[in-house]
């Protein structure tokens, strides 16, 4: 990744406060959706992150996902698959296969599936995600790669903040560290 994209991204970084409800800051990525150039670059940075990977999709979360897996899934050369949180009757696009994440940064679970229809054995598939700090969604992702048969070359994201552990399970690679944005304020 170059160092221009790399000072963009700090600089438009931001933390924000949620509210009174909230007991810290949370991540502000809008200054990276609102910046044209970011736009261009952010999608071939992290394709580049796996130069051999030849994925035939990439899979990303929503509701970030949406934008970013795209922009990945473009410059590897690849599809797009949407992964979508269990969120009732407006999920149900079709049979879906679901996988529970491990406990959120906030102790919290939730289903995440794809479409069983759109991914098959033999697919090569590369996760993609905006942060990553506990895994639990890429992790969950990761079981349902596996068990649609697929295989999983790895995940990309704009910024790490996950222990090792994460990093090694989901061959995470990442154009951030928590430790290179600004800290919280």
């Amino acid at each position: 990744m170059g160092d221009v994209l790399t000072h963009r991204l700090v600089e438009s970084f931001r933390w924000a406060d949620p509210g009174p409800e909230s007991s810290h800051l949370v991540s502000d990525l809008s200054g990276w959706w609102r910046d044209p150039d970011v736009l261009a670059e952010v999608g071939p940075a992290l394709a580049g992150l796996f130069p051999d990977a030849r994925p035939t999709v990439v899979i990303a979360p929503e509701v970030t996902g949406l934008l970013l897996g795209p922009l990945v899934a473009v410059a590897a050369g690849a599809g797009f698959l949407p992964a979508y949180k269990d969120g009732g009757e407006r999920r149900r696009i079709g049979p879906m296969r679901w996988a529970e994440t491990p406990p959120d940064h906030r102790g919290q679970r939730l289903r995440i599936g794809v479409d069983r229809r759109r991914l098959a054995p033999g697919d090569r598939v590369l996760l993609a995600d905006d942060w990553v700090d506990t895994g639990a969604q890429l992790d969950a992702l990761r079981r349902v790669v596996r068990d649609s048969g697929a295989h999983l070359v790895g995940a990309a994201t704009l910024v790490a903040t996950c222990p090792p552990a994460v990093v090694e399970r989901l061959r995470l690679r990442a154009l951030l560290t928590g430790d290179q944005l600004p800290g919280e304020e």
